[in-house]
């Protein structure tokens, strides 16, 4: 299927039909009036869909999703996106939020912006509401279409920047109310990713394989980075590169308690490729050098 540069919003809006009533931002309203023929888009904008019916598929990089009733699913510039109907019934019900990044420009959010890492989460990720979180939402979407209503004025980008981002945290709030709500489902992920780290560093995949690193174990679990990140820190309290580092150091002190392992072999065994690199992050660990650690344990 080829590819539809939609770089801007008057272009995405073109190719629905929609009118353009300012070039950076928009709200877009899908429903059965509405042509929506199977594409594949190439998005230069943020985007945020709140999914009110079932009936499409979306495919994001190599991952497909069934949507649901009651979904939201969100696209960052320079994702690409595929979009399919599962049936010829009525076409999916959907309101959209679109923001370009100039937009953002010179404002407190431009700065922000990517703190919200469900941007970069796979459609398998959506997030899933409840009647009255999509009301919360919808809410925001109504007062940005009414403000574009208005002609405008001094305070225009202000409000509609201010109401994105009450949106954008609110799904921040049920993004973390997800985690909980999947808590089997959230665990399962831990332990896994537990037993990947694991197995990785007792079988020496270090030496061929280099220093694991999060996207490794989040594409062994089927997750984005992101939402990886996000589920382990919610867990943990940890980021999902300092879980991997807190293994790495207990692998290195377990390993320095073996006479029969040099620096070096320990070194290559995590994936430094020079052991000073190793010395290194073991000394910022730990406040001291392998050497000295394994002085202390005589």
């Amino acid at each position: 299927m080829e590819i539809y540069e939609a770089d801007t919003i008057e272009r995405y809006n073109r190719y629905f039909g929609f009118e353009t009533r300012h070039p950076l931002v928009g709200i877009v309203h899908f429903d059965h009036t509405v042509e929506q023929p199977a594409h594949c888009m190439h998005f230069g904008f943020y985007s945020l869909f709140i999914k009110k019916t079932a009936g499409c598929k979306i495919n994001y990089g190599k991952t497909v999703y069934d949507f649901d009733d009651e979904s939201v699913v969100s696209f960052a510039p320079g994702q690409t996106v595929g979009v399919h109907r599962l049936d010829e019934g009525p076409a999916p019900e959907a309101v959209g939020l679109l923001f370009h990044p100039d937009f953002l420009l010179r404002t407190p959010l431009a700065q922000k912006i990517k703190q919200y890492s469900f941007f970069s989460y796979a459609s398998n990720e959506a997030l899933h509401l409840s009647a009255e979180e999509r009301m919360i939402l919808q809410d925001y979407m109504e007062k940005i279409a009414r403000e574009l209503q208005h002609p405008i004025d001094r305070f225009s980008k202000a409000l509609i920047i201010s109401n994105i981002e009450v949106m954008l945290n609110y799904c921040m709030r049920f993004y973390e109310r997800q985690f909980v709500t999947r808590e089997e489902l959230s665990h399962t992920a831990l332990s896994r990713f537990e037993n990947l780290i694991d197995e990785y560093l007792e079988e020496g995949r270090g030496v061929t394989e280099g220093i694991p690193t999060v996207k490794y174990f989040a594409d062994k679990i089927c997750l984005s980075p992101n939402y990886f990140g996000d589920l382990v820190k919610q867990l943990t309290g940890k980021t999902a590169q300092e879980y991997i580092q807190l293994k790495m150091l207990n692998f290195a002190k377990n390993s320095l308690m073996n006479p029969l392992l040099s620096t070096k072999q320990i070194a290559e065994m995590l994936g430094f490729q020079h052991s000073q690199h190793f010395i290194r992050f073991f000394k910022k660990q730990t406040g001291s050098t392998p050497r000295e650690f394994r002085l202390m344990l005589n």
